[in-house]
């Protein structure tokens, strides 16, 4: 019987060392699948840029799920932002929620920006925590507001944008994505690659205070992480 491992990497041709290599530089720098392929060509590996996007696809949603459930206890405090992001000539806005740590607990793409939509968000993130937070922050857009007493009505909600700029700020990588791919081509491709664009992020968080040797001890504890996340020993 196949383990967990051989059975997620069967019927690959390269390497399980080479395939979460190229996932991990795809999805943890701002670089395009041309700039990956042309780095592992540098280190004799041939590989195309759409079998870098298949590898994307497959096993960075697997490594996802799995970073997320290795999850630490998120904070009790979330903020909800939302941005338009342009897909086909068309406005959608991208909505997401991140803890008072700048951990990110959820995002959702959706073609409305109303009260609708933000119960949807709401709802997704009560589904995937299993819980609701102490206090909700956001900007004063009057849909969380309504979203919030029909979904969630004893939990304290603060709506200032100037308290907001942990979430705001969380859309600042997307931004620097979307010119690398030069705008995502469907909401369903925005939808997947930030769910894993954002799990990676996540694992690889350093608080911007630490000290450089906190520093170090945060990359080598999320390399960690990661190799046993991949199912690759670590070296």
């Amino acid at each position: 019987m196949l383990t967990n491992r051989a059975a997620l990497y069967a019927g690959h041709r390269y390497p399980a060392v080479v395939i979460a290599h190229a996932v991990w530089l795809y999805f943890r720098f701002p670089l395009s699948l041309r700039m990956v392929e042309e780095m592992l060509a540098e280190r004799g590996i041939v590989v195309s840029h759409e079998t870098i996007r298949r590898w994307g696809l497959k096993f960075g949603a697997a490594y996802a799920a799995e970073i997320r459930r290795r999850q630490r206890a998120t904070g009790d405090r979330w903020h909800l932002d939302e941005v338009a992001i342009s897909i086909a000539g068309k406005t959608h806005w991208l909505w997401r929620a991140v803890d008072q740590q700048g951990v990110v607990l959820d995002i959702l793409v959706q073609s409305r920006r109303d009260a609708r939509a933000a119960k949807r968000l709401l709802r997704k993130l009560m589904k995937r925590h299993g819980r609701v937070p102490r206090v909700m922050v956001t900007d004063k857009l009057r849909s969380y507001g309504a979203a919030a007493r029909a979904i969630m009505p004893g939990v304290e909600h603060r709506q200032h944008k100037g308290l907001n700029n942990r979430a705001e700020n969380s859309h600042q990588p997307t931004r620097r994505r979307e010119r690398i791919m030069k705008r995502f081509k469907s909401p369903g491709q925005a939808q997947r690659f930030l769910a894993i664009h954002d799990q990676v992020a996540n694992l690889f968080r350093t608080p911007t205070t630490a000290t450089a040797d906190h520093r170090r001890q945060t990359r080598q504890q999320a390399h960690a992480v990661w190799a046993d996340v991949v199912t690759v020993a670590v070296a």
